[in-house]
């Protein structure tokens, strides 16, 4: 690697975001510009637990770098997934600026460009000193970034903490929106919270990014992207990662069996469950969902984070076994193209919709916190290939409707075809000439000046 450096004529600088879903998209985008960027070497600058997740092997032009995660000495975690961020947030960004110091120190490599992830509105500030263009990432999707951008135009129409069922229809293509869709933040809750406080800063600095790129594609969304593009200096969707991944298919983890247990099942028939790597529902919820699935006549694949022998109820795992099979990890974006999936039932994270759509399954939706439920309306109402489900929470009731109504109703067949054309499009936008290779060029441009090489998938 260090040879690398000293070969290098570009010094790329990347700060990534340690917690979700955030540094593996930012890592994903990173390959793809070190593969199109002959020339140029990487700096990923990220807490060494992220790091240590995200980097699957050596990389030839790409480092990471460990930076402090805040959290005090013997810190022991306690349940709340917000409280590592909160430390994390009070360390930034004197933590990057002391590494990024030592990686130039070391290699005498001064930095040329910053990417950053767009929650980092001090980017814009650490360019300005070394006189180098900012490149923000945005991982999540179109709309999530509009309204957070134009916070302070939806609390002029609303107000804060006001009517929770009133419509977005002064924003384009929102009458299907209302305020109770909105993150946390926006128009209630506690707005000086730390990542409240971390996005209002970012809606003030992103107009200072050469350019914001984005994991998603023109089609997707395409009267908010053209908002987007109104709004910033350049903002280009390049994705959707999973179909431009460097990754090859045949790394694919199926250790648990998943794919050879749904060759065994009938074309879409099966409920695929996953609610990401951050969340598990609350007790009375899973109890609600594990009734359902056995009261149910579906079979079930679910990606179980935790210990269902313990958090699960007394012998659901026997009485199901015939037609249920819960895994602690699962290869989802292979098991979401498998013919025998028939819906995806998740929590609304980007990540999950966008390999949804190219895997041409409906969703069912239990957000819970973010943009989860934005992304769980606008699939809902704007889109129309997926379903909230009653009161955003997991009912027995609830549960049973959705799942009936999307893998045996006729509304089911109509979310079908409707994100089959959704596919059709995200596979589109990667071909050659599409427009997320495209946007890529012109990102490869900026950050590297020089074509692009080995974007598209073969």
């Amino acid at each position: 690697m260090e040879q690398a450096y000293k070969n290098a004529s570009k010094h790329i600088a990347v700060m990534a975001f340690p917690f979700g879903t955030h540094a593996a998209p930012l890592l994903n985008l990173i390959r793809q510009l070190s593969e199109a960027c002959p020339d140029a070497v990487f700096s990923f600058l990220s807490t060494q637990q992220s790091n240590s997740s995200t980097f699957p092997m050596k990389l030839d032009k790409v480092k990471p770098f460990n930076v402090r995660d805040g959290l005090p000495e013997g810190y022991m975690f306690k349940g709340n997934p917000h409280e590592p961020v909160e430390y994390f947030l009070k360390a930034v960004p004197a933590n990057f600026t002391e590494v990024l110091d030592e990686v130039v120190a070391e290699t005498g490599k001064p930095v040329d460009c910053l990417i950053t992830d767009a929650f980092y509105a001090f980017g814009a500030d650490i360019a300005d000193e070394l006189n180098i263009p900012w490149v923000a990432f945005w991982t999540a999707g179109p709309r999530a970034l509009l309204v957070h951008a134009e916070t302070n135009l939806i609390r002029q129409h609303v107000g804060n903490n006001g009517p929770q069922d009133k419509p977005l229809d002064f924003l384009p293509d929102f009458s299907g929106i209302r305020v109770a869709d909105l993150p946390a933040g926006i128009t209630s809750g506690d707005f000086n919270a730390a990542i409240p406080a971390l996005l209002h800063k970012m809606e003030l600095a992103l107009p200072r990014a050469i350019a914001i790129a984005a994991n998603s594609y023109e089609d997707l969304d395409n009267t908010v992207v053209n908002l987007l593009k109104l709004r910033f200096n350049m903002y280009l969707n390049v994705g959707p990662f999973n179909l431009v991944s460097s990754v090859s298919s045949a790394t694919v983890d199926d250790s648990h069996g998943c794919l050879d247990w749904l060759n065994k099942h009938e074309p879409a028939s099966v409920v695929y469950i996953s609610f990401g790597s951050v969340i598990t529902p609350p007790p009375h919820e899973l109890q609600e969902l594990c009734e359902a699935l056995e009261e149910s006549e579906f079979p079930f694949l679910w990606s179980y984070r935790g210990s269902p022998e313990k958090q699960l109820p007394q012998g659901f795992l026997e009485r199901t076994s015939s037609k249920g099979k819960i895994v602690p990890w699962a290869p989802q974006q292979k098991i979401l193209e498998h013919p025998s999936v028939g819906v995806f039932v998740s929590h609304g994270g980007w990540n999950s919709i966008l390999e949804s759509i190219v895997g041409g399954v409906p969703m069912i939706f239990r957000p819970f916190f973010g943009d989860q439920g934005l992304n769980t309306r606008t699939v809902e109402a704007v889109w129309g290939f997926g379903l909230g489900l009653e009161g955003g929470t997991l009912t027995k009731g609830g549960v049973m409707k959705a799942l009936k109504m999307t893998l045996s109703g006729e509304q089911g067949k109509k979310m079908r075809e409707k994100i089959g054309l959704e596919k059709e499009l995200a596979y589109n936008a990667v071909k050659p000439n599409g427009s997320s290779v495209e946007n890529f060029k012109t990102l490869v441009k900026i950050v590297c000046n020089k074509p692009a090489l080995n974007y598209v998938k073969s």
